[in-house]
């Protein structure tokens, strides 16, 4: 696997994870398939892994990858918020790992025609899939207001309004349906000072933002994690690894309310409400090395978490 589709934090997830013999696996954002290979290489000779991804260019190249793995594998077009769904489907039980690795894998930013990166001019798409509204239907089709809101909400852009009247504007005169143009739209909407201030370039925000809103990003992480009690054995392990604050705010918050359930008032003496820990928290928060990110410059925002399920019922 080249440099471009190096799986992230590999060494630290095939630990958190710490696959077995025996054990069932699932990693619900297959992509190149690299963490899989790891988790089955460390699984022999009979772990098995079930493999979820919406894309069905990743299925076809991840199928290559685990090809060696042919008779410990099952691959499913799916997204991972329909992990149970899929657990049962297989017939399998509960698994002992899981693993989500969030947000555009390196093959869909690099792949052409997909519309994910400004740095290509191309159709402005953004789909991980086949199904939905594209990037650019969006843009033609929200209102002033509606553009605000999405650039503040999943992209945290302190400029949302201003560039969402740039685009209002700018539409009227032509569509807005590729990659470069946007760019350029919200890249002339700002402010020059603004524009030498920010380290990335200044469509970055307003991209993840589009991106999150076609694919329901956020939307499918909540589902999954008012699931995830559901898809573990006692003692198995959850690895979620996030790029960006959006995320990682919400699966620090999930593990957060797992570990400490209870919700009697602050001054009770002793718990009232019965609730125990579904899940424990495992070390740390993670961040790659120096020299992973120095070797994989997109690793450098990742984000690891895990935690382990108790043996308490959900």
């Amino acid at each position: 696997m080249d440099q471009h589709h190096r799986p992230v934090m590999l060494a630290e997830v095939v630990e958190v994870l710490a696959p077995r013999p025996g054990g069932l696996y699932v990693d619900g954002t297959l992509g190149a398939g690299g963490h899989a290979a790891s988790v089955l290489e460390a699984s022999a000779p009979d772990g098995r892994l079930l493999g979820l991804d919406r894309d069905p260019r990743a299925l076809e190249l991840a199928g290559r990858r685990l090809e060696e793995f042919s008779g410990r594998i099952k691959l499913v077009q799916a997204t991972f918020d329909n992990m149970e769904r899929e657990l049962k489907n297989l017939g399998a039980g509960l698994a002992d790992g899981v693993l989500l690795d969030l947000g555009l894998s390196s093959m869909q930013l690099d792949e052409q025609g997909r519309g994910f990166s400004f740095r290509r001019d191309e159709p402005l798409d953004m789909r991980m899939g086949a199904a939905g509204s594209s990037a650019a239907e969006l843009v033609a089709d929200l209102n002033e207001a509606g553009l605000a809101r999405m650039f503040q909400r999943l992209g945290e852009e302190p400029l949302a309004r201003r560039i969402a009247k740039a685009i209002v504007k700018e539409r009227a005169e032509a569509p807005i349906d590729t990659t470069g143009r946007l760019a350029e739209v919200v890249e002339r909407a700002m402010p020059m000072a603004e524009r030498r201030k920010r380290r990335l370039h200044p469509a970055t925000q307003v991209f993840q933002a589009l991106r999150l809103a076609v694919n329901d990003e956020l939307g499918m992480l909540e589902r999954f994690l008012d699931q995830a009690p559901h898809l573990l054995k006692p003692f198995g392990r959850l690895a979620v690894l996030s790029y960006h604050s959006l995320e990682d705010r919400r699966v620090k918050k999930a593990i957060s309310a797992w570990a400490n359930p209870c919700t009697c008032p602050p001054g009770l003496p002793v718990c009232a409400c019965g609730r125990e820990p579904l899940f424990k928290p495992l070390g740390k928060l993670g961040r790659p090395s120096e020299a992973e990110v120095a070797a994989n410059p997109r690793a450098r925002s990742a984000r690891l978490r895990a935690a382990e399920r108790t043996e308490v019922a959900s």
